[in-house]
């Protein structure tokens, strides 16, 4: 079986490279805090592979993360803390995983590469 992680990032809010960055970074370590353990470390030993995707805007995002929800997946909604370039509690990467590849697959496959 193999795993994954998707990051998905809004392309709506225009945030800076540095921002983006540090917005999937967030997510990412999030979601794995909820990860079940031996996929943690069954995703770690194949080398944690991850994939960062885009979507429109916060609608489908929050369609993406109930699905998820919904799926029993490990995720995670990030807000910012509106210290730079956005203001406080808005909505700016979600992130599904480490899990099965194929699972995060159904919830994701109509998004395009970030």
């Amino acid at each position: 079986m193999s795993y994954k992680q998707a990051i998905i990032l809004r392309k709506d809010l225009k945030m800076g490279k540095g921002k983006l960055i540090a917005q999937a970074c967030h997510a990412s370590l999030e979601a794995v805090k909820k990860a079940n353990k031996k996929i943690l470390r069954n995703w770690e030993r194949e080398g944690s592979k991850k994939v960062v995707l885009k979507v429109e805007n916060l609608r489908k995002m929050k369609k993406i993360y109930e699905k998820a929800k919904k799926a029993k997946l490990p995720c995670s909604l990030i807000k910012d803390a509106g210290k730079t370039q956005l203001k406080k509690g808005t909505i700016t990467a979600l992130a599904i995983g480490p899990a099965n590849e194929k699972k995060i697959d159904k919830i994701t496959k109509k998004l395009k590469l970030f």
